[in-house]
């Protein structure tokens, strides 16, 4: 069965964005976002929030039209636009770009995805994150620290009442000082209550 993976860009401190979701502190060169498009490329679907689908739907659908974008942006706007998307909206009537629009996270229909999917599946959004581990759907975080401390701004991970016990399968510093921690829950920790 194929596997729900978060997978977040976070500063040293624990954001994912600064004040007025300011991103620019992200250090996403060449190699990291070849990085990225090595691993989303052989997904079987994107899911996102709305807040994380609205933000990269404002961007991607045309970011290979745009002169200045390198040839791993290029390369990333088709991966993008080409994935099945599910985007978790109680708000949101439609979506384009081969997305689908789901009220609310059922955990049956999660593994149901998970079984049919031809990949694993892409989580994004703190909200949904938090969503999904409430009901242990995560099987694997993948980390991206990025060498900055931004002091406030939207933490990662929301206040929760229970602990989740995570085993390290990999760690990999790339050539901008980000690094990547791969992390999968320890069986016993309670993640399992949602399968």
């Amino acid at each position: 069965m194929h596997k729900v993976i978060l997978m977040f860009q976070v500063s040293l401190d624990g954001f994912i964005e600064g004040p007025e979701q300011d991103l620019s502190w992200h250090r996403v060169d060449e190699e990291l976002h070849q990085h990225f498009n090595e691993e989303l490329r052989g997904m079987g679907a994107f899911l996102d929030g709305r807040v994380t689908y609205e933000m990269m739907a404002e961007y991607w659908p045309t970011a290979d039209q745009d002169p200045s974008s390198t040839a791993s942006e290029i390369e990333f706007a088709g991966i993008w636009r080409d994935m099945p998307k599910v985007v978790y909206s109680r708000t949101l009537s439609k979506a384009g770009w081969n997305t689908q629009v789901v009220r609310e996270v059922v955990p049956g229909d999660v593994r149901r995805l998970r079984e049919h999917s031809d990949g694993d599946l892409a989580l994004g959004g703190a909200e949904l994150a938090a969503a999904f581990r409430r009901l242990g759907l995560i099987d694997e975080y993948r980390i991206y620290v990025h060498p900055v401390l931004l002091g406030r701004g939207k933490p990662l991970f929301q206040a929760a009442d229970d602990i989740t016990a995570l085993r390290l399968l990999e760690s990999r510093t790339f050539g901008s000082g980000v690094v990547l921690l791969r992390y999968s829950p320890e069986p016993a920790s309670g993640q399992t209550e949602g399968r």
